[in-house]
C-alpha cells in the first residue's frame, strides 16, 4: 500500500487543552508520522502522513479530540506526500 500525507486545520477550544499531545499520541497510535502546531489564530494544524485507512480513523478521532478540548470545525487539506521521521509537537 502507498502512503499519503493529510493536512488538517481544527478549529474550537483545541489550544491550551492538551490538544497537541493527544493528538501526536493517537497519530502514533494509528502508526502514523507528521506533526500538530498550534497556529496564531488559536487553531491547530496536524498534518498525518501514512495509509489512508490509518488518516482516515485520526480524521474521525479529530472531530471529537480529547475529553479537555471542545472540536468546532476540522478543515481538511490535500497535500503532496513527504515523509516525516516521527509524529512530533511542534
Amino acid at each position: 500500500m502507498s502512503s499519503v500525507c493529510q493536512k488538517f486545520v481544527v478549529s474550537g477550544r483545541v489550544q491550551m487543552v492538551g490538544f497537541r499531545y493527544h493528538t501526536a499520541h493517537q497519530g502514533l497510535k494509528f502508526g502514523l508520522t507528521g506533526y500538530a502546531k498550534n497556529l496564531n489564530d488559536g487553531r491547530v494544524e496536524v498534518m498525518a502522513c501514512g495509509e489512508r485507512q490509518a488518516i482516515e480513523a485520526l480524521d474521525e478521532w479529530l472531530k471529537v479530540g480529547p475529553k479537555t478540548s471542545t472540536v468546532a470545525d476540522v478543515v481538511k487539506i490535500e497535500t503532496a506526500f513527504r515523509h516525516y521521521s516521527d509524529f512530533k509537537i511542534l
